[in-house]
């Protein structure tokens, strides 16, 4: 019998009908003949990972589906990648199977698509509720579409649903945070996730606000933001398990843990990182190169890094700081045959001094103080 290694699987998929204005992914805008192209070559992908992992490394726990904008790819596409992971992996009875989806290029007809290949998650990017702050993102849907695809969603039996939203908006209102938190909860989905706006350089978004053609969202209104979210959400019978995440209970999400967790996954598609056999690994993201390469029948393996014990020691220590649980100190110990305490004992001492963290039941956890100041926890482990 096959001792099975449980692994995850993440699928990049680089198309959008047009880029959001602070988005700093690897995405192309949709056009047919690249899409075709990618296709072929995501397939042959697949093939050869299916040819070099062992089959006790080919069993998936959870896939996960992200782009770009998974939706705007035509049914016919979609389901010639999703119904062929099937022929390369093994998936668990209850994988979990999430696809990110906007609003604006959801409709019945691609969620019936991703039923039928086993999709049971669906991740909806709303971002925000007000017209003006969508339209600041740069992004293509209305709220009015939000709601239409979580009914239509809810409709064929789909109940584990996330919302992904943004705080941090430049011209977004505590009080416009407040109403849009109050809107998507009273859908009731099982799963929230809440990011602070990242600038990113070369990213339009970014630009409008070094120009000063946009004033950015004051640190103390992101800040006060952040904590009326933890506040309204837990008040609502959400579970904080993670800085930027809530979930109803046992509807975490189980690929993202895996991340947290310091565990093994594939990536593939243009981008795609993957961790594998103490190696961190990513693809190219230029489209053509990554389409040549599979032609020709290699892997499209731009960089690798070999993660040593002392990099895999820091990282599962702040990895597992980002979740409200925190580091459990007898894993840690049975992982690495070393007490954390003894590794990183001047970094516990500093910060528990601070008040950033804490050790409770044999977990080190960030307190609540600590959370919203979590980067300058983790940069102690770097």
């Amino acid at each position: 019998m096959i001792n099975k290694e449980d692994l995850g699987l993440y699928i990049h998929v680089p198309f959008c009908v047009k880029k959001c204005l602070y988005c700093d992914f690897i995405s192309y805008p949709y056009n047919v003949s690249l899409v075709k192209d990618y296709v072929a070559a995501l397939l042959q992908e697949m093939h050869l990972y299916s040819q070099l992992l062992k089959p006790r490394r080919k069993y998936l726990t959870s896939i996960f589906v992200g782009g770009g904008t998974p939706t705007c790819l035509p049914t016919v596409f979609l389901s010639l990648i999703l119904n062929r992971v099937g022929d390369f992996f093994e998936l668990s009875p209850d994988v979990e199977f999430t696809m990110e989806a906007n609003p604006g290029t959801f409709n019945k007809e691609k969620l019936n698509v991703l039923l039928g290949a086993g999709v049971n998650r669906i991740s909806l990017g709303v971002q925000a509720c007000q017209p003006r702050l969508l339209a600041v993102l740069g992004r293509i849907h209305s709220f009015n579409q939000v709601l239409e695809a979580f009914r239509l969603a809810r409709r064929v039996g789909i109940f584990n649903l996330n919302l992904d939203l943004i705080f941090g908006i430049p011209g977004q209102s505590i009080s416009d945070w407040q109403y849009c938190l109050q809107e998507v909860a009273e859908l009731n989905p099982e799963h929230l996730s809440l990011y602070g706006l990242q600038l990113e350089e070369g990213t339009p978004l970014c630009r409008a606000v070094n120009l000063g053609e946009l004033n950015p969202c004051p640190e103390e209104d992101e800040l006060e933001m952040y904590l009326y979210a933890r506040e309204f959400l837990m008040a609502a019978g959400y579970e904080q398990y993670e800085i930027s995440n809530f979930a109803r209970p046992g509807k975490y999400c189980r690929h993202n843990l895996r991340y947290w967790d310091n565990r093994q996954y594939l990536g593939i598609g243009p981008g795609a990182y993957s961790y594998l056999n103490n190696t961190r690994f990513n693809n190219t993201g230029n489209l053509k190169i990554y389409t040549r390469k599979l032609k020709a029948g290699q892997l499209p393996v731009e960089s690798c890094e070999t993660i040593t014990p002392e990099i895999e020691m820091a990282e599962t220590v702040f990895l597992a700081l980002r979740t409200l649980k925190g580091l459990n100190l007898d894993d840690f110990e049975k992982r690495f045959g070393f007490k954390v305490e003894t590794i990183y004992k001047k970094q516990i001492e500093k910060l528990i001094r601070l008040g950033l963290i804490e050790k409770v039941n044999n977990y080190l956890r960030l307190t609540s103080k600590g959370l919203p100041l979590a980067n300058q926890v983790f940069v102690e482990f770097v």
